[in-house]
Parts: C-alpha cells; structure tokens; sequence
C-alpha cells in the first residue's frame, strides 16, 4: 500500500495546480486549506497561505492521480482538483474523474475546446442565421476555404486558447499569406468575421443551473499586421438593455447546456452583432487573471472564490461591492525596447486617486522579446471612480505615464499629460 499523506485541519482540501498567487488566495477566502501541485517547487504560493505542495509533473495524468490519491483526504471524498488554465482544467477535470471527486466533466472540458464542434452546436441555438464556418486541414487550402467563406473571416486553431494563432483576414492577399504562415498540415477552423460589441461573460454552474456571474465589455485595440486586434482593456458595467442581457444570458446557457458543462466555471466570449449575439468561444475556467480582478472589484463578485467554494461544497464567499464603476486596461511595448527607469513610472501610475493595481510581467529593466499576443500584455492598469469621467482621467493619465517612447499625443478628451519619467533614461540608483 503507497503511504498517506494527511493535511491537518478542518476544512476541504484544494489541490491546486501551478495556481496564481491570487488563486491559492481566493481558496483561503473560500475556506478551502489549499495544495499545491506543481514540477517546480518555486512556484510562489507559500505567501499566500499554500499548506503544503506537491512536486511532480501534473500534465502526466498517472503522476498527477499518483500524487494526489495519496492524500488522505482526497481518500475520503473532501477534496477536489482545480485548473483555471486551458491545460490545467483538462488535467483536474481527469484526475477528478478518475478519483472519484466532484468536478467539471472531462468530456465538456473537451466539448469546449473543440472550437469547430462547438461552433456547429451553437449554430442549433439561431438556425435562422447561423455563422459560416468550415474545417481546414491542410494550410494551401486557405486562400480556397477564406473565399469561400467571405471576407473578412478569421482563422484559428481548433483547438487553441488565448488568443494564440488568430488571424483576421480582409483579402485574397492575406488568404494567400496565412497559408504560408501555418503549417503544412494543420487543423484550423475559418469562420466569418463577427462584427460588433464584444463582451466577456464569467458564470458559474452547479448541478446543470448556469448562473452569469458578471459581463465586461471587451474594448478592440487599434491591431497593426493581419492579426487580430488584441484588447485594449474591459470595462464595467457593461450597460446593456434588458432585452440583451437577457440574450446574452440564454446564449451563455444554452452554450453550456449543449456542451454538458454542468458544474464548474467559464468563461465565454461573445459579440453582439446586428442579428442578435453570437459566440466567439468558451472555457471550462474562468477568464484571465485580471478580468477576475476587475469583477470582484467593480461588482464585488469573487469569481475564483466562489468557483473554488462550489467544487468543494461550501459557501460562497460574501459579496462586496467597490465601486460604481472600474475598467481594465492593458499596457504593450514594442520588441526591442528596454524598460529601464520603469519604477518612478511605475510608482506615480499607482499613486492616482482611482488606481487598484498596477501589474506588470516583465521584469523591469528587462528587453522587450516579442509583440503581446492573444490575450498575453506586457502591463496592465486596473482602476475605479465613482463616475465614469473620473475613471477616464485616470485611465488617460496612468496610461500615458506606462506608454512606450514615441510621439506625445493628446488623450482621448485632448488633454496633454506630461511624459512618462521613464523616457528620460535609466533610472538612478
């Protein structure tokens, strides 16, 4: 018999896996004693309350289940595992399976995934005006299948996430461009180009009842080569009509209730177009770290906490509304650049009246290696007013302090905000 492990305490256990700081946080706040599985042991957990962490490779399912069923109290059904990446949520939702343990069904995880299986579903849900799509299987036949499909449309991998490997093509020219740029043999999905309002929607479903959790609204950013445009930000609320948010939420549900989502997280993405709204994609997680943020600070909706409480049976945390108004917006510099002097901007971003939190995930005074892609930025400013005009200033004023070297241009009202302190060199120490 393997030997047991046993976490001392009281309340269920959350096996983690490679979690964020913020996710080890938010099973603290849920009542949860949080595991964290990881390869690599510096995985920076412990100051956020970690009990304890297991070291192996949980993207090998064996060595996860291994792991992980030697704990005691996954031996007693008062536990469950939880991935809130794309990788991640497929590897809990096996283990939790195979152990025995509450948990997002590993076939609806999948059913997510599956972009074109999941486009042809949700057609079902507005037959009346569905969205054109085909499968591509081999990259020279995407001039063909892009024509065929109208321009503009936008290919992506099936079965990808955040983003990466999404192009938007306006012309022949770009349909014979990406066929170069994929390779040979590949498994694509090319759909028509969905105009309109984006929104970003968090729910959270137990026993097959999706409850909408928060909608941002997702803001285009200005987009340069073929690629899709990344997001500028998220903002809240999202202010749609009655009639709308009722669309979206039977959308989101309906989504769900076709992919046999029935207990866990999500995240979904969708746009409003003149023919009502229509999916982008969905997720068996919830969304990027700071969109969780930008919720719970505007609306006072712990996303991560209450996932966490739902799959271990436990009540949800209390709700605790901030602000009136709070938006999320993102911060990219160009390849090549070096972020030297970056702490005086850095310091005075944060000091804005209305600024929560100032991320950044380069090091400072690292080189910029390559453009943001997907949903991946170099920096993000995260604030709340009171008003909508006081979140814009400070918007304008933290964003111009973080912008890269280049032309000082006026903000969005036409006022000039002095240069950021980091353009006049390295900082002095």
């Amino acid at each position: 018999m393997g030997q047991r492990t046993v976490i001392e305490g009281r309340g269920p256990v959350a096996v983690l896996l490679s979690p964020r700081p913020a996710v080890v946080a938010a099973a603290r706040r849920a009542g949860a004693r949080p595991v964290v599985v990881a390869p690599d042991p510096s995985v920076p957990s412990d100051r956020e309350g970690a009990e304890r962490r297991v070291r192996t490779d949980w993207r090998d399912h064996h060595r996860l289940v291994g792991a992980v069923g030697r704990l005691e109290d996954v031996r007693r059904g008062r536990a469950a595992v939880f991935g809130f990446d794309a990788a991640g949520a497929l590897a809990a939702a096996r283990a939790n399976e195979e152990l025995g343990l509450p948990g997002t069904p590993a076939a609806a995880v999948t059913a997510l995934m599956d972009k074109a299986a999941l486009r042809a579903r949700s057609n079902t849900l507005h037959a009346a005006r569905p969205v054109s799509f085909a499968r591509c299987g081999r990259a020279s036949l995407l001039p063909f299948i892009t024509t065929l499909i109208g321009y503009p449309c936008v290919i992506k991998p099936r079965a990808g996430a955040d983003g990466e490997g999404v192009r938007l093509v306006r012309g022949a020219a770009e349909g014979e461009a990406a066929a170069r740029d994929y390779p040979a043999v590949t498994d694509l999905l090319v759909e028509e180009y969905l105009e309109g309002p984006e929104l970003a929607v968090e729910s959270l479903s137990r026993a097959g009842r999706h409850r909408v959790l928060g909608m941002s609204r997702r803001l285009p950013g200005p987009g340069t080569g073929p690629g899709l445009a990344a997001a500028a930000g998220h903002d809240l609320p999202a202010a749609l009509d009655p009639a709308t948010a009722a669309a979206v939420r039977a959308l989101v549900r309906g989504v769900l209730d076709l992919a046999g989502h029935r207990d866990g997280p999500s995240h979904t993405e969708v746009v409003l177009t003149a023919h009502g709204p229509r999916l982008v994609e969905a997720h068996a997680r919830p969304g990027a770290e700071e969109l969780t943020q930008l919720l719970r600070l505007a609306h006072g909706t712990d996303v991560l906490g209450l996932a966490l409480a739902a799959g271990l049976g436990l009540p949800g945390p209390l709700r605790r509304p901030h602000a009136a108004h709070a938006a999320l917006r993102y911060v990219d510099f160009p390849p090549g650049l070096r972020v030297d002097g970056l702490g005086p901007a850095l310091a005075a971003a944060r000091s804005l009246p209305g600024v929560v939190r100032v991320g950044l995930r380069i090091p400072a005074g690292a080189t910029v290696r390559r453009a943001p892609t997907g949903a991946l930025h170099h920096a993000h400013v995260l604030a709340a007013a009171p008003t909508a005009a006081a979140l814009a200033r400070t918007l304008d004023l933290s964003l111009a302090l973080l912008a890269p070297p280049g032309p000082l241009t006026p903000d969005s009202r036409g006022i000039h905000v002095p240069p950021p302190p980091w353009r006049n060199g390295p900082e002095q120490t």
